[in-house]
Parts: structure tokens; sequence; C-alpha cells
């Protein structure tokens, strides 16, 4: 069972402000860099597996851009030219202490994961591919931050150095097919463009809160959690990638309508449903698009009724529970997605939102009825064997 120390650290990155000694606006914190860095990831992939018929480790892209992830969080905000140099000098050591930091948040989830990620920080030529795509998309989300970033710094003395290092590490990915689709900057980039715009869309917006988080960064939180929940109740492959990547992009819609609070959609009966309509519709005239066609039926597969389980049968999207997967259609063929794994994912990172905020001091009618609600939702519920009532109750 994922612990508490875990999920409060992921939360950490939060905290950390990029480019924190130049002029920078909200949403340029670590957490919605390698959420962007995933989605951006998710693409170069698919364009790989697509264009280039590779065989794509898609745990490997999913549990890669995690070990980042913590790794980053560890080491916290290096600037990238020392951060470089620390591991081309002493990468070994660093890695050796960053798992050592790591061992009592990451023993939670088994002796076969962190022999894993032991693995990825140590051996060159495991998931190599997935490795140069990971570090492409980390460039890429760097860049799409920077074009911000110099428009508000054109003073700061060593900005030209920035961009020529940023795009020299993105010309060295130049042979993904993703990197220069993404390059010429249409629709690929557009598509990059408009999902970046949730990391200045904030949560609770309607409340004071710290630390702030973005949409952008909740769907990464809600994506890790699906996953490590997916390692709890052995998922087979696909159903472990299609959880992770429904939880990564599950607030997608959100950046046509922004984020409508649950007490509107409540306010008329009906209204919810509306709403989920008027999403469906732009994300088909103004999403789908900016993507490959081949990407939008999985794409839609995994936002359609984002919050039901499903499998694919017989060619068609047939809605189950997440017992019966466990139980029938635990396997790659069936592509089960796990919705109510990922509505509860979604439903404790904002119950840890309003009661991270709480520790910190800072509460609000808005964030104490919001604790209140879920709490009283989920206490000593269980879902397909999985005690979700449990993980509230870290924070209560």
């Amino acid at each position: 069972m994922i612990r508490k120390t875990l999920l409060e650290f992921i939360h950490e990155s939060a905290h950390i402000q990029r480019w924190n000694d130049h002029i920078r606006p909200k949403g340029f914190t670590e957490l919605d860099k390698q959420a962007q860095k995933m989605v951006i990831a998710y693409c170069l992939a698919r364009f790989e597996e697509g264009a280039r018929d590779a065989r794509i480790n898609w745990r490997g892209i999913i549990e890669g851009g995690f070990f980042e992830f913590l790794h980053r969080i560890v080491l916290t905000d290096i600037k990238p030219p020392v951060y470089h140099e620390l591991m081309a000098s002493h990468g070994k050591q660093l890695n050796t202490w960053v798992l050592a930091e790591l061992e009592p948040r990451i023993e939670c989830l088994g002796q076969e994961f962190r022999d894993r990620f032991a693995q990825y920080l140590t051996d060159p030529n495991c998931w190599r591919l997935e490795k140069k795509i990971l570090k492409a998309a980390h460039y890429l989300a760097t860049h799409w931050e920077f074009q911000i970033i110099r428009n508000l710094n054109s003073n700061i003395y060593g900005l030209d150095e920035t961009q020529a290092r940023i795009e020299n590490e993105i010309e060295e990915h130049y042979d993904l097919i993703g990197v220069q689709k993404v390059s010429l900057g249409k629709k690929t980039n557009h598509f990059i463009n408009l999902v970046g715009q949730l990391r200045f869309q904030q949560r609770w917006a309607q409340s004071p809160r710290v630390p702030e988080t973005s949409v952008m960064g909740h769907m990464l939180i809600v994506a890790i959690m699906s996953y490590l929940i997916s390692l709890e109740v052995k998922a087979c492959d696909q159903r472990a990638v299609n959880n992770y990547f429904a939880g990564l992009f599950h607030d997608l819609p959100e950046v046509l309508t922004r984020d409508i609070v649950s007490p509107v959609k409540r306010a008329v009966a009906g209204l919810d449903e509306l709403i989920k309509q008027i999403e469906n519709r732009q994300v088909q005239e103004k999403i789908f698009p900016l993507v490959p066609a081949s990407w939008q039926s999985e794409l839609n597969y995994f936002l359609q009724n984002e919050f039901t389980s499903k499998i694919i049968l017989n060619g068609q999207v047939k809605v189950v529970s997440s017992a019966d997967i466990g139980r029938l259609y635990n396997q790659n063929r069936y592509s089960p997605i796990d919705g109510e794994f990922i509505k509860a994912c979604d439903h404790l990172a904002a119950y840890m939102e309003a009661n991270l905020s709480k520790a910190h001091g800072i509460m609000s009618r808005h964030l104490q009825d919001g604790i209140e609600t879920l709490y009283q939702l989920y206490q000593n519920k269980v879902i397909a064997d999985v005690d979700f009532g449990q993980l509230f109750d870290y924070f209560k």
C-alpha cells in the first residue's frame, strides 16, 4: 500500500520553483514541469510507434519519468549547468545517495520497484529508447518555459547562452520524429502549447492555499497514484499504462472550459451532464484536430466517461467494474481502464491538497467543506480490494 510519506514527498515538488532567479509567471514549479514533460513524452513515444514502428516499453516511459521526478525532488533546484557537471563527475555517488534518501519513502512499493529504480539510474542500457524520449521531453518542456521567460527577462545577463544550451540539447534528439514535428511549430506544437496552459490554471481558485497547485500538476499526481495502485493490484501492462495516461489526461477538457467546481455542477438537475456534453464536443472540435488521427481513438477512450471502469471487447467499449477487471479482464487484450481507481485518486489528490494547506495554517470554508465531504465519501471505502479509506485516513 502507498504510504503517506511518499504522497507528501511528491507534493513537495509543488514548492520547488523553477527559474527562481528570473522573473516568471505562476505555474513554473517542478511539479508542473514534470507533468508537461510526461505529456510531451507521450507524444514523442506515439510518434516513434506510429512513424517508425518502434517497440516502446510504455511502463519504461512511465516508471522512468517517475524515477527522474523523484530524483529531481531530492536534488531540488540546482541550476542545470551545475547539475549536469555534478552528474558527469560524481553521478554514481549522487545516484547512490539519492536512492538512500528515497529508500524510506519507496519501500512500500516493494523490492522489485526499488531494483528497477536502481537499474534505471546505473545501467545505461536500461530502457535506452525510453530514456532518450524522456530526455527529449525534458528539454522540450524546458524550451517551452524558456520562451516565456525570455520575453520577461530580456535584460538579464546570460540569456542567450541559456537559449543556445537548450536548443543544442534539443538538436541532439532531432533523430526522434516527434522532436522534428514539434520543431515545425505546427499542430503538435500547438497541442503542447494548449495543454501547457493548464500550468496556469489554479486548483481551488476560490480559496487561498499552500502550496498552490495547477490543474496540470494535479493531473500528474492523479496519474502517478493511479499507476501505483495498478502495481498494488498486479495490473497487466496495458491496464497499468492505461490507468496512468487516463489519469494524466483526465482533466484535459478543462483547458477549454476551465475548472467548473462541483457545487456549480450540482446546482441544477442535468447541468453536470450538459457540461460533460460541452466538454466532449469541444475536445472533438478543438483538441483532436491538433493530434494525428491515429491517436484520437485512444485519447477518446481515455477521456470519455473517464471515471468509469471499462474494457474493449470485440472492438467495442464495455462498461464493467474494477472488481470484474481484476477477476475476468486483467489481460492486455481487453485494454482495461479502472475509472473507479482514477476517480478515487482524483478525490484523494483534492483531499490532500486541502489537508496540506490546513497543515500549513491556511484554511477556508471551501477547503474545510471539501475535506469533510471527501472524507465521508471514502471513509472505510474499498474498491476492488484497494482500501482507499486507509489512504484518506493518512491525512485525517
